[in-house]
C-alpha cells in the first residue's frame, strides 16, 4: 500500500527521492540522510543522490543489492514488489527514482507504485 511521506524539512517537493529513501530506510531524519549522501559523494567525487553514492551509504549499514528477475519486466512494478516482499525493509531503483518499502507498504512523495523496478538493496535481519 501506498503511504505517503515527504520528510523533507520545509515540505518542498524537489530531486531528492534518494535522501527520502535512505532517510525511510535507515530511520534517521532527511537532514542526517543528506549530510550523509553529501560526505560519501564528496569522497566518491560524485553527486549525492547518485546510485553510487546512495548504495554505498546502504552497503556500510549492511544492505545488500539485489537484481530484480527479467521474467517479466513489463508486469513487474512496485505494488507487485510489495506483495512478492510484504516483510522487511527494501530500498528500490527504477532507474530514475528510488523508494523505500517497509513490511510490504511504499514511502513516497506521490504514488509511485507502477514504476518498474531495475534492482533493490535489503538488509539481512
Amino acid at each position: 500500500m501506498y503511504i505517503e511521506l515527504n520528510n523533507n524539512p520545509i515540505g518542498v517537493k524537489v530531486g531528492d527521492c534518494a535522501v527520502r529513501a535512505v532517510s525511510k530506510a535507515l530511520d534517521m531524519t532527511w537532514e542526517a540522510a543528506y549530510v550523509s549522501l553529501c560526505i560519501n559523494g564528496l569522497q566518491m567525487g560524485d553527486m549525492p543522490s547518485s546510485d553510487a553514492v546512495w548504495g554505498s551509504v546502504l552497503r556500510q549499514q549492511g544492505y545488500e543489492r539485489r537484481i530484480i528477475s527479467n521474467t517479466c519486466p513489463d508486469c513487474y512494478d512496485i505494488i507487485e514488489f510489495c506483495k512478492e516482499f510484504p516483510t522487511g525493509t527494501y530500498v528500490v531503483c527504477t532507474g530514475g527514482h528510488v523508494v523505500t518499502i517497509v513490511d510490504g507498504d511504499y514511502f513516497d512523495s506521490w504514488d509511485s507504485g507502477t514504476e518498474r523496478p531495475q534492482y533493490y538493496w535489503a538488509k539481512e535481519v
